[in-house]
């Protein structure tokens, strides 16, 4: 029945409907599935888009036209300690080996774009109030300016809150467990990342990623999602593996770490594997420290944007007063070029 045909009683059923509604309690939340895009929009060349680029004015973000700029989140250690004195000319960038001008530094803590990735597969039923506990606490020791969705998966993968700032709403978000299924772990980071490209309104985005098992269930493999982030010049992921108890064998138990690693390593970030529960609400409070004491560095690459092959970065850093320093930032990135304008 079409109603645009039968006004007076769409206005009857309308009126109706209000009353009924009165009388009933709320509907319960109806997550929205996130999926992973099997034919994104690409660039002439075939590569998917360059996310967009944002620079700081005044008290908010815009965009930047010129996106050919690598920036790079850096983690600055002397030994296990966070280094938070150096200036710009205490860093040194190479790309493929040749060494890259640096254009822009910043060390401030700026506001972030956070994606909360927690498995959702059955065995994780127990472990879900602390990890919730934690992940909230990290979320109020950070930027009040921050922003931050969640993501609870197993076999699919599902957005429960959407970009917010709103502590009350991530925990709703976090609270929504129904423990069931198998493993998509990187199909979700993959799926979490073209999100944050799409829509964060931070520059800096990073990925919170919180499991106790190894992938059993993704359409992509391991490869395939740390190329798609590094494509997207995407988000540092912090991963934190809960690979204890009896629900593994030892063999399933080193891959799943051997992933967490390696997700973590090539995009900049850290893997934690706590020996109980009751550590992950210190290794939150790292993170934490992590991403509000990094440095931004930024140069202009000396390779021209048509040479479209992976680029190897690495960063080196020396300072007066201190000993040997490690940089932790991503290993590389593609860069995507941009076809010419028309005339």
């Amino acid at each position: 029945m079409r109603l645009c045909h039968y006004a007076v009683l769409a206005f009857l059923l309308a009126g109706a409907a209000l009353v009924l509604a009165a009388q009933q309690p709320l509907q319960t939340h109806q997550p929205e599935p996130l999926t992973v895009d099997r034919d994104p929009v690409r660039s002439p060349d075939g590569e998917p888009p360059a996310p967009p680029a944002l620079r700081k004015e005044g008290n908010g973000y815009v965009l930047r036209t010129e996106v050919d700029e690598v920036a790079l989140n850096c983690t600055v250690l002397e030994g296990n300690q966070l280094v938070s004195d150096l200036k710009k000319e205490n860093f040194q960038v190479f790309e493929d080996g040749v060494r890259q001008t640096l254009i822009s530094f910043q060390h401030n803590d700026l506001p972030v774009s956070i994606a909360l990735v927690v498995d959702n597969s059955g065995s994780m039923s127990r472990k879900r109030p602390s990890v919730n506990k934690s992940t909230l606490d990290l979320i109020q020791a950070s930027n009040p300016e921050d922003e931050a969705f969640v993501v609870n998966f197993s076999d699919e993968a599902f957005i429960d809150q959407d970009f917010t700032s709103d502590v009350g709403k991530l925990r709703e978000g976090l609270a929504h467990i129904e423990a069931r299924g198998g493993t998509a772990l990187y199909d979700a980071v993959v799926a979490s990342a073209d999100h944050l490209a799409a829509g964060a309104k931070r520059s800096k985005q990073v990925i919170i990623l919180i499991t106790d098992g190894e992938d059993n269930a993704s359409t992509l493999n391991l490869e395939q999602t740390i190329r798609r982030v590094q494509k997207l010049s995407g988000p540092v992921i912090y991963s934190i593996g809960l690979l204890f108890g009896d629900e593994m064998t030892r063999a399933e138990m080193k891959q799943a770490r051997n992933a967490l690693q390696q997700l973590s390593t090539e995009t900049g970030g850290i893997a934690f594997f706590p020996k109980n529960i009751e550590k992950v609400d210190q290794i939150a409070a790292e993170v934490a420290r992590d991403i509000r004491n990094q440095y931004l560095l930024g140069y202009h690459s000396t390779k021209p944007a048509t040479e479209t092959a992976f680029r190897r970065v690495q960063v080196a850093a020396e300072g007066k007063g201190h000993g040997k320093l490690t940089v932790r930032t991503r290993t590389g990135y593609f860069p995507v070029a941009r076809a010419a304008k028309k005339k």
